[in-house]
């Protein structure tokens, strides 16, 4: 069986998971495409799946009966409103991060999709696909170091563009550590803190960088993690869990040792995108699958809500100083 997958973005990533979907993984085929800019479609769909029904709305794409599934890659304000259709349309939808902007929005996707009865959303969180994180979660499942007591993480790029402002930090760049460190050890939080150093002279405008982010979970576990976003030096994902027994660190990327000038030293990569390409491969084609045997394996709707709920809560910690408790409701039935 061949998925047949319409597509609602074609800007960089969009049109990405498009290369992906249509020309590299196994077991798929983009049948559709829309964007706000219906010119950016045409050209991405002749370009990358020739053929391609190019639909002037979202709402038509999601109709369309000859779009099995969706993948939503548009801007995050536009995610409520089609994972909602289709969610109504009764039809299986990846939605790249974040499912929607704020934790309300996330909250009805959630009440939608357990209406509806039926497992229909998976969220771009394509670090639980990185075979790094994924050998940590091995370790640790295993016992080998004893249970989690803390973890010491750090989130660095080189540089960001300008408009990367405000509170991106937490909403655009510590939201994927939210996610997987919550996946990694199988535990949720319940407060959250965020301290400021220094200010480094390297941050464009007004934006605060860097700061700890500081978090707790429900078993006691406790989390810290720098987000440095202009480092300067290279795009740094760092992890070590500290158990009872040992600790246990996330891999750092392949790459070759040398030594000359006097120096050993190895490269580190200065791209997001060439740390983690290979995720989203794999996390792709695992949805493939999955959604070809009618299941969601991946991030659901529900990991998509607690996501949105902790950043809340961490966006109010680095406002106020305070520690702020993390209050989502209840987990469904539906989602255990």
């Amino acid at each position: 069986m061949t998925l047949k997958v319409g597509v609602i973005g074609t800007g960089a990533i969009g049109q990405e998971h498009i290369a992906r979907l249509h020309g590299k993984l196994a077991g798929s085929r983009v049948v559709a495409v829309n964007d706000i800019d219906e010119r950016a479609a045409r050209a991405a769909s002749v370009r990358l799946c020739p053929g391609a029904s190019v639909h002037k709305s979202a709402q038509a794409l999601i109709d369309d009966p000859s779009v099995d599934a969706v993948v939503v890659t548009s801007w995050g304000p536009s995610h409520e409103e089609f994972v909602l259709a289709s969610i109504a349309s009764g039809k299986p939808v990846f939605c790249e991060k974040p499912l929607a902007t704020t934790a309300e929005a996330c909250r009805r996707i959630v009440e939608a999709e357990m209406a509806r009865g039926r497992h229909l959303v998976q969220v771009g969180f394509m670090r639980r696909y990185d075979p790094g994180y994924r050998m940590l979660k091995e370790t640790i499942t295993s016992g080998a170091i004893g249970a989690p007591l803390m973890l010491h993480c750090a989130h660095r790029n080189p540089t960001v563009p300008a408009h990367y402002v405000g509170d991106m930090g937490i909403t655009d760049t510590f939201i994927h550590e939210i996610d997987v460190l919550r996946w990694l050890i199988d535990d949720d939080y319940v407060s959250a803190q965020v301290i400021k150093p220094r200010r480094t002279r390297h941050a464009p405008g007004t934006l605060e960088d860097p700061y700890l982010v500081l978090l707790q979970t429900r078993e006691g576990v406790v989390i810290d993690t720098e987000v440095f976003v202009n480092c300067q030096f290279g795009y740094d994902i760092q992890c070590q869990v500290v158990g009872e027994d040992g600790t246990a660190s996330l891999p750092e990327p392949a790459s070759v040792p040398l030594r000359r000038a006097s120096q050993a030293s190895r490269a580190i990569l200065m791209d997001w995108k060439l740390r983690f390409i290979d995720s989203y491969d794999v996390e792709l084609q695992e949805w493939i699958e999955a959604t070809a045997a009618g299941r969601v394996t991946g991030p659901t709707a529900w990991d998509g809500y607690f996501a949105a709920v902790t950043s809340d809560a961490c966006v109010e910690a680095k406002s106020t100083g305070r520690i702020v408790p993390i209050r989502a409701m209840d987990k469904p039935g539906f989602y255990m």
